[in-house]
């Protein structure tokens, strides 16, 4: 299934419409001094064969029990109980933005939802409880994001900017071989995206002011939080993203790592 997904545009909605630039020198070269990415561009997501969707059995086998038992559409339950485990994630990470709830991290959040799901489930065993929250560690990298970041990281340094815990991190960038010069948690601001405090850690970090990093996401409401802190922003289209719409206005768009690695260095002047 992964070599059959196709990397879309959003529907009715063209690159000139949406103000993307592209390699004619408009943005002024260099674009910029360093990469800050957020994992949905380079890890396959949630709803994704290979993604969380494979990892529930895997996880917690008692789970995949539970959801079997949930009706004769195995495939179908899953997609609801990861309805119900990013629905909550989702809320309750608003919540901390809102100032509703302190923040915890997202191992934290994980575990809530872990238990959410085994209960709509009817799953009791708590081993398979905690196994399923770990079960996000486990995503694999999209087809082209070694050989991508690899690439790009000869050209610039690359920050990884994610809502994962630090401990969570670590988990997901050394089982998918992620790349990075320096990975950083919001778990350093104690927020999460977008709050402006989560893409500051990225411009500290690099030393760089706002303009001179390049923000790559599959999320535009992420692109849309670094550009109010001024950062310029690439658009990485992904099955699991938050397409833009016609009103966004991102620096480029590319189909890949490999397309936003060809695009910058003509951007660049390679």
């Amino acid at each position: 299934m992964i070599d059959q997904i196709a990397h879309r545009h959003p529907e009715g909605v063209d690159r000139a419409q949406l103000g993307w630039a592209c390699a004619s020198g408009e943005l002024g070269q260099p674009i910029a001094n360093a990469l800050v990415s957020g994992l949905a561009a380079v890890q396959i997501g949630e709803r994704d064969e290979g993604g969380q969707v494979g990892q529930v059995v895997v996880a917690a086998p008692d789970l995949g029990s539970g959801v079997d038992q949930l009706g004769r559409d195995s495939e179908s339950s899953v997609d609801e109980l990861l309805s119900l485990w990013q629905q909550h994630i989702d809320r309750e990470q608003r919540r901390v933005l809102d100032g509703d709830r302190p923040y915890l991290t997202s191992d934290a959040l994980d575990l809530e939802a872990a238990r959410l799901v085994a209960d709509a489930a009817g799953v009791d065993d708590p081993a398979a409880v905690a196994a399923l929250a770990l079960s996000g560690r486990r995503l694999p990298p999209w087809p082209d994001t070694v050989a991508g970041l690899a690439r790009l990281a000869e050209r610039f340094p690359l920050i990884g900017l994610s809502n994962a815990s630090r401990t969570a991190l670590l988990g997901l960038n050394a089982h998918a071989g992620l790349r990075w010069h320096q990975a950083l948690s919001v778990e350093d601001a104690r927020t999460y995206k977008p709050d402006p405090a989560v893409y500051q850690l990225a411009v500290t970090v690099s030393g760089r002011p706002p303009e001179r990093l390049l923000m790559v996401a599959a999320h535009a409401w992420d692109l849309r939080g670094a550009q109010r802190l001024g950062l310029r922003t690439a658009y990485v289209a992904r099955p699991v993203g938050d397409p833009p719409t016609a009103s966004d206005r991102f620096d480029v768009h590319a189909d890949d790592l490999a397309d936003l690695a060809d695009q910058l260095d003509k951007l660049q002047g390679a």
